[in-house]
């Protein structure tokens, strides 16, 4: 709007057609929003509900608990595997003739797409600029004990997937719930797995759809000035529908190159920031203990710190969402532990690595500075307008923190934010995918309405500002992992039996490497 009436008086009175539409999508978008949020709200208030007398909501405390129940009755496997899961993924054990669609490296890099994103961008510096750098220490922490988590849903995922005569699978939560419950004589697996698939096609068409088609749309016009988002979801609706109507091996070939370049572009970005300040690197992590411990800086202290990092893990890697078990669900092999062992690595690749990095950049740039009335970090952006962290500004700081080391690093970011969202869709389209297919049937066609539905979605995304409509899938995100959690309690000793039967026969050498 200010770029319309700083523009001068002609450019304003050529202007008004546009500025009448955009008033008219503006109030549209608002009755949606309005009508949207009074029949939803109560539902997005019940998942993210804060506990009593505290602002930690009770869902991440759900997820963290979790994680640390599984860490300790699997005797803390993602330690003792890390280096196995390495192996797995370079194809050491490997069997081509096995049942499956995609390799290891295929199925991490697709539940990757999906998980890496704008959380580790926006995210993380919303979390730094609320609870300091000391919330980095206890982000790391929750994504170590997130490992568990996802080592036990991808465990299963694998184990009661469907394997068709065609060579297709279909797997996930949804397989497991019925199958595993069956197996065990427990009630209830059809109606959990009914319920998860409904939460999975609204948390794909919302968070994993809309969402990132709105804010890959918002970096585009950041960088071009004003840009129709209507242009910008066309053009992301016919790449995503060329990707994923080749089904699971499509997205899985897309996924393995784009991932590794993404994460590579915005790594080898953080590590000149931090190889250009070098010398306050071990401030930086001075700074990221003292502030977990004391909460430096926070308003709500050490708690403050502790709350805000294991918000941002848990709503980064999604362990215990139970969406990466269906991408884990379609890999190429015999043994479902290996693949558990894999999906360790997704949660210290997206939070412990790309989170962390993201962090640091942040706490050494300078771009964060104290208030001293407050006590409370906030935004200095280029050195001039103060502004309070907020979840609008996540990715301004992270940009103003790439400033300064390059004047043109936010473009480099703003190309890391686009393909971010583009993998983050693409992956979140064979999660609704499997849940619609679950739902109503395999068969080209029931995929097919799929595919367009969610392609059209994203087309609203992008031309659209449905603020209630992203909360209500946020939201049905996270009640995937009430329902998933709640499952993977009765059907860990399944998983604890696999593992311990899985690596006697490693250590006995009746599984052996495969040579290539």
């Amino acid at each position: 709007m200010k770029r319309f009436l700083t523009a001068g008086l002609a450019a304003t009175a050529l202007s008004l057609p546009t500025l009448a539409a955009a008033q008219e999508a503006v109030s549209f978008d608002q009755r949606v929003n309005d009508v949207f949020a009074s029949s939803t709200g109560w539902f997005v208030n019940l998942i993210f509900m804060n506990l009593p007398g505290t602002n930690f909501p009770w869902i991440v405390l759900w997820l963290v608990v979790a994680a640390s129940i599984f860490t300790i009755y699997f005797g803390f496997i993602q330690i003792k595997a890390f280096g196995h899961a390495i192996s797995l993924v370079k194809g050491d054990y490997s069997d081509p003739n096995d049942a499956g669609e995609v390799s290891h490296f295929q199925a991490l890099t697709t539940a990757l797409s999906g998980t890496v994103g704008l959380g580790n961008i926006a995210g993380v510096a919303v979390a730094v600029g609320i609870g300091g750098p000391g919330a980095t220490f206890w982000m790391i922490l929750a994504g170590l004990l997130g490992m568990a988590s996802k080592f036990t849903e991808c465990t299963l995922g694998v184990k009661y997937r469907n394997e068709y005569a065609d060579g297709t699978v279909s797997g996930g939560p949804m397989y497991y719930m019925t199958k595993g419950f069956k197996e065990r004589g427990l009630p209830g697996g059809k109606v959990l797995a009914v319920i998860f698939a409904i939460f999975t096609i609204g948390g794909a068409l919302g968070g994993g759809n809309m969402f990132q088609a709105n804010q890959a749309h918002e970096q585009i016009t950041q960088i071009t000035g004003d840009f129709s988002g209507l242009i910008t979801g066309v053009i992301f609706a016919a790449v995503v529908f060329a990707v994923i109507v080749g089904g699971i091996k499509s997205i899985a070939s897309v996924t393995e190159k784009v991932v590794p370049f993404m994460g590579i572009l915005y790594v080898l970005a953080a590590l000149v920031i931090l190889i250009m300040n070098a010398d306050q690197i071990g401030w930086a992590f001075g700074q990221i203990f003292a502030g977990a411990f004391t909460g430096l800086g926070v308003a709500g202290g050490f708690v403050g710190a502790l709350i805000q990092g294991f918000k941002r893990a848990a709503f980064s890697n999604e362990a215990g969402v139970g969406s990466a078990a269906i991408a884990h669900s379609a890999v190429k092999t015999k043994e479902p532990v290996t693949e558990g062992v894999v999906s360790l690595l997704e949660p210290f690749i997206d939070t412990v690595v790309i989170c962390t990095m993201t962090a640091l950049v942040i706490t050494i740039s300078g771009v964060l500075v104290m208030d001293p009335a407050t006590g409370n970090f906030v935004l200095n952006e280029a050195g001039t307008a103060i502004q309070t962290i907020d979840g609008s500004s996540g990715v301004s700081l992270t940009s103003a923190a790439f400033a300064s080391g390059f004047s043109w690093f936010p473009y480099v970011l703003a190309v890391a934010v686009i393909l971010f969202a583009f993998s983050t869709m693409i992956s979140w389209s064979y999660y609704g995918l499997k849940a619609w297919t679950y739902l109503f049937g395999e068969g080209k066609t029931t995929e097919l309405i799929f595919k367009l539905i969610f392609c059209f979605f994203i087309i609203v995304g992008a031309a659209a500002q449905l603020g209630a409509v992203i909360d209500f899938s946020d939201a049905m995100i996270f009640a995937m992992a009430v329902v998933n959690i709640t499952a993977l309690y009765f059907l860990m000793p399944i998983v604890k039996r696999e593992m311990n039967s899985y690596f006697k026969r490693i250590k006995s050498g009746e599984i052996v490497k495969h040579s290539h």
